[in-house]
C-alpha cells in the first residue's frame, strides 16, 4: 500500500527567502541559497525540513535535531546542531508559522472533495440559484431557489445551500454541512457536518404541551469567521444570531438562537452558549465551557476550560470555576476545599470537635 501525503509538495524556500519573510537573522556563516521544502517538528526534522524550538523543555529535542532550518531566539542558538542553520527571531512559533503558511497556502482553505472545479454534473442547483464565476459544486450538493454564492467559493459534496442563503466570496462549505436562513460573508470556512441556521429551541409550555415558538431570525456570519466541524448555530428568535468577523469556533460547539459573539473570539471545542448571550470582541472560552442565556461577557475576557458561566463578566478578566468567578478566588476556594479534605487544621485554630 501506498503511503499517500494529503497535502501538494510545496516549491521550496532557500535560506535567505526564509528570512527575508519574517525577518530572521542567520546565525554564523549560514548558506543563504541553501533551501527548505518542508515542516517538521524538531525530533522529527530531516535536512530539507525548517523546525523551531519555543522553551526550554525542547533544548534535548534541539541538540539531537537533523532539520536543515530551526527558529530559535538567541538564547539557545548555541544548542544548535552544526548541520542545522540557525535562524534568529524574537518569536520562534510565530516566524515558524508564517514559513508554513507560505508552504502550504492551499491547506488554509479546504478545498473540492472531488478535486474539480465547477459544477458537477450531480449536484442539483435551482434555476433560481445564483452562482458568480469560479464557484465550484461538489456532487451531491444542493442549493435551493434564490440563493447565491460568491465568486472563488467550494460547496462541498452533500452540502445543503437552503433558499434564499447568501454565501460571499473564496468561502469554503464543507461536505455535509448545511446552512438555511444564513447571511455570510468573505472568506468564511464552515468545515463538514456543522449545521447553521435551524430552528432555535423556543417552547411555550402549558398544560396541554409544548408550543413551539416560531423561529423567524437568521445567522449572520460576517468575514473570516471559520465554525468547526459538527458544530450548530440556531436562527434567531425575533433577532438575528451574529458571529462577529474573524472568529474562530472550534468542533462541536452549540450557540442558541439570538447569541451576538463579537469580533475574533476564541470558542473552543464542547462549549455551550445558551440564547440571547452576548459576547464582546476578543472573547475566548475554553473547552466545554457553558454559558447560561442573556449574561454578557465583556471584550478580552477569559473563561476557563470547563466553567459555568451564570454572571455578566467584567471586560478583561479571567474567570473559572462553577459557578464561574475572578480566577484568584476560584483558586482560593480550591485551595481551601483541598485543605478540608486533608483534614489540615485552620490557621490560629483548632480542628472542630476539639
Amino acid at each position: 500500500m501506498s503511503d499517500p501525503f494529503f497535502h501538494p509538495a510545496p516549491a521550496p524556500l532557500t535560506v535567505g527567502e526564509i528570512c527575508t519573510l519574517v525577518g530572521a537573522a542567520p546565525v554564523g556563516d549560514a548558506d543563504a541559497a541553501r533551501t527548505v521544502g518542508a515542516i517538521a517538528a524538531l525530533d522529527d526534522a530531516g535536512p530539507t525540513d525548517l523546525s523551531f524550538m519555543d522553551g526550554a523543555r525542547h533544548v534535548p529535542d534541539l541538540t539531537r535535531t537533523r532539520a536543515g532550518a530551526c527558529f530559535v531566539i538567541e538564547r539557545y542558538a548555541s544548542h544548535v546542531p552544526a548541520g542545522t542553520v540557525a535562524l534568529k527571531v524574537a518569536k520562534p512559533h510565530a516566524a515558524f508559522v508564517a514559513v508554513a503558511r507560505r508552504l502550504y497556502a492551499t491547506s488554509l482553505r479546504p478545498g473540492s472533495v472531488f478535486g474539480q472545479t465547477g459544477v458537477a454534473s450531480d449536484a442539483i442547483v435551482h434555476p433560481q440559484a445564483r452562482l458568480e464565476a469560479e464557484v465550484t459544486v461538489d456532487p451531491g450538493a444542493v442549493i435551493g431557489p434564490g440563493a447565491e454564492v460568491g465568486a472563488g467559493t467550494v460547496i462541498g459534496a452533500g452540502a445543503v445551500i437552503g433558499p434564499g442563503v447568501r454565501i460571499g466570496r473564496d468561502c469554503s462549505i464543507g461536505a455535509g454541512a448545511s446552512l438555511l436562513h444564513a447571511l455570510v460573508g468573505d472568506r468564511v470556512i464552515v468545515h463538514p457536518g456543522a449545521r447553521i441556521g435551524q430552528d432555535g429551541f423556543g417552547y411555550l409550555g402549558g398544560a396541554r404541551g409544548h408550543a413551539k415558538v416560531p423561529q423567524i431570525g437568521r445567522v449572520v456570519l460576517q468575514d473570516d469567521v471559520e465554525i468547526g466541524a459538527g458544530t450548530a448555530i440556531d436562527r434567531g428568535g425575533l433577532r438575528d444570531t451574529v458571529i462577529g468577523e474573524g472568529t474562530k469556533i472550534d468542533n462541536l460547539v452549540q450557540i442558541a438562537h439570538n447569541v451576538v459573539v463579537g469580533r475574533h473570539c476564541i470558542i473552543v471545542s464542547q462549549t455551550g452558549i445558551a440564547g440571547s448571550t452576548t459576547l464582546g470582541d476578543f472573547v475566548m472560552l475554553g473547552g466545554q465551557v457553558g454559558v447560561i442565556g442573556h449574561v454578557h461577557i465583556g471584550d478580552g475576557a477569559r473563561i476557563a476550560a470547563s466553567s459555568n458561566v451564570k454572571d455578566d463578566v467584567p471586560p478583561g478578566v479571567e474567570w473559572g470555576g462553577s459557578p464561574a468567578k475572578p480566577m484568584r478566588d476560584w483558586f482560593r476556594e480550591v485551595m481551601a476545599v483541598q485543605r478540608l479534605a486533608r483534614g489540615d487544621r485552620p490557621a490560629g485554630g483548632r480542628q472542630e470537635g476539639q
